[in-house]
């Protein structure tokens, strides 16, 4: 079930949306309307080659920009493509470095900066050798080619015959990046083998005898695009048929023999990152670049446990209130037992998140200057990814002809609580991921390379942020949702105890169960998924409460030294209007802002 949520309308001007060609065209046109030395000149020149060396290296970045001359590409990963790129951005690196920063304007060193982060973010992946590790313990590259393929248009016979030539090359992508996971069991870069259990079951939902009930066959169940004929694009049907049975189908299963009699079996015994091949320092890199701060993992542990101890404090405050018979335990026992927490069906879980959201939307313009005019939908995690997926997660729109995604994972309802669904919903939808995305992506004015990014401690700490944001529109007015609240908070503080544990300290993956069980009231099942999560995706969990304690202390200091004057609105136009950016320069710009307004007073 699908249910389209439009956002409302503030009365002030919105965003507009334009593709990248549009919007790389009237970045140019606004460059060219300044006065420019000759640092921004060469930077904005840079800034466009790497853009489009950048779009043409990996198709499907393209496709999810909404840029579409590569639809019929698949990304090449073999050795000699991958050094290649990694040459290059090295070359691209010194390029940018040589640019004199004291020309540049304050928004320019901001460009500058951002995509020097993302050059050396891909250097560093190709140094500790990332490549070898193509999967996480919920998805991979496997189920990456299914959201390139939602992202797609199917609107001419072009499209239809771009897609067949991508489903054509995913042999060969899917030869490359076996070949890697191979190097990776030779070389102890693999997975743990212990967030493998259940992984083949994300493959072989994908693997049919049928190929017309294939996901990848869905794009030819529509209407014939206007541009050929019934007959034409029957003949498209034959050809995509074919080569599902012929090609896609046998890949998916080759994949899924060498996951089950070759990685799994041989994946390593150890569980943190530091156990691997330059492990400790790869994990520094993955904290700096998560975080965008220069906190060590030991100061990170430190802050976690100081959270969870505030946190908890909080909880204990609403069970005492509730007069509840038992503690701590007993009380968290209760809310992943007891019945009436949990939704009777998937339809009943998507109606209870589409009517939140749809209340949240309502609240928006008491809380911000500008909206996004992309609208948003909530349906379910798909079938082949909800057993080990994550309790919700939001997909944002390739094409200005789509809507972003609020997915809800239906599956196991008896481990999806309602009683955290109010911020779960403020997180991934609005006013957290959809509405800070949206806006970021009809940023006319910005470059590509920041319009179409996402810095995690950004995103992410807005997304919790948001959750935080529930309590001034009035939302977590029962007690146990307001304790969903607070336990989706400890989630997050949690994340920096169990990821720095795990990675830098020797934590065992029981030790990171154990005690997000103890101080959460996650289900036991989403406490499993979301440790194994931290264990493949080292450093990223950590992003979120640093982000969320960043924008919250921004709030605060703004508050005090506005008084009367501050207004929330106005702070959030201004945390949001710059785009996703690291934390050091969304408070530079914070503090620009509040001492532009006392010097106005």
């Amino acid at each position: 079930m699908l249910c389209a949520l439009p956002l409302l309308s503030a009365c002030q001007s919105v965003h507009t949306l334009a593709t990248p060609a549009e919007q790389a065209q009237s970045f140019k046109k606004q460059a060219g309307k300044k006065v420019l030395n000759q640092a921004e000149v060469r930077l904005n020149q840079l800034m466009a080659d790497i853009w489009q060396y950048r779009l043409k290296v990996d198709p499907f970045k393209a496709t999810k920009s909404g840029d579409n001359r590569y639809n019929h590409l698949l990304p090449d990963v073999s050795p000699q493509a991958l050094a290649a790129k990694n040459k290059q951005l090295l070359s691209y690196v010194g390029q940018l470095e040589a640019i004199d920063r004291q020309q540049l304007s304050q928004e320019n060193i901001i460009n500058l900066d951002i995509l020097l982060r993302q050059l050396n973010n891909d250097i560093s992946l190709y140094k500790f050798k990332k490549h070898y590790v193509p999967i996480m313990a919920e998805s991979g590259f496997h189920s990456d080619f299914t959201f390139t393929v939602k992202g797609m248009p199917f609107n001419q016979a072009k499209d239809y015959r771009n897609y067949l030539s991508r489903l054509k090359g995913l042999p060969r992508y899917f030869d490359q990046q076996i070949h890697w996971m191979r190097q990776g069991l030779a070389t102890g870069r693999t997975l743990p083998q212990a967030v493998l259990p259940g992984f083949e079951q994300g493959i072989a939902a994908l693997i049919v005898t049928d190929p017309a009930t294939s996901v990848f066959y869905a794009p030819f169940k529509r209407q014939a695009p206007l541009d050929i004929s019934e007959q034409e694009f029957e003949q498209l049907q034959q050809q995509a048929l074919e080569l599902l049975s012929a090609q896609v189908i046998p890949a998916y299963q080759g994949f899924y023999d060498f996951m089950v009699q070759t990685y799994i079996p041989q994946a390593r015994k150890t569980v943190g990152l530091a156990a691997t091949p330059d492990g400790a320092d790869y994990y520094r890199d993955r904290v700096k670049y998560y975080t965008t701060t220069d906190q060590t993992p030991e100061q990170i542990f430190d802050l976690g446990m100081q959270e969870v101890k505030r946190i908890r404090g909080e909880m204990e405050q609403i069970i005492g209130s509730l007069k509840f018979d038992g503690d701590f335990a007993a009380f968290v026992d209760f809310l992943r037992t007891d019945p009436q927490f949990y939704a009777t069906s998937a339809e009943e879980l998507l109606k209870e998140a589409s009517y939140i959201a749809k209340k949240m939307d309502a609240k928006l313009p008491s809380l911000f200057k500008h909206l996004p005019r992309t609208p948003y939908g909530v349906v379910p995690v798909p079938e082949h990814l909800a057993p080990k997926y994550t309790t919700g997660r939001y997909i944002a729109s390739s094409q200005d002809t789509q809507p972003g995604y609020y997915w809800v994972n239906t599956y196991a309802l008896d481990r999806r609580p309602l009683y955290v669904l109010e911020a779960l919903t403020l997180h991934e939808a609005v006013p957290g991921h959809h509405l800070q995305n949206a806006i970021n992506r009809e940023l006319s004015d910005l470059p590509p390379h920041r319009r179409y990014s996402y810095i995690s401690a950004f995103g992410e700490g807005w997304g919790l942020y948001s959750e935080y944001l529930g309590l001034e529109a009035g939302f977590y007015q029962d007690p146990y949702s307001n304790f969903g609240r607070l336990t989706y908070e400890m989630w997050r503080a949690c994340r920096l105890v169990i990821d720095t544990g795990i990675h830098s300290k020797g934590w065992s993956r029981q030790q990171g169960i154990d005690f997000l069980q103890q101080n959460t009231a996650l289900s036991v099942h989403n406490v499993r998924t979301e440790v194994d999560r931290y264990i493949s995706w080292p450093g990223q969990a950590l992003s979120y409460k640093m982000g969320e304690l960043t924008i919250k202390r921004l709030r605060r200091e703004t508050e005090q030294a506005l008084g009367d004057k501050f207004d929330v609105r106005e702070f959030h136009d201004q945390v949001l209007k710059h785009g996703s950016v690291p934390l050091k320069v969304l408070e530079q710009q914070i503090k620009l802002y509040v001492a532009g307004q006392l010097q106005a007073k």
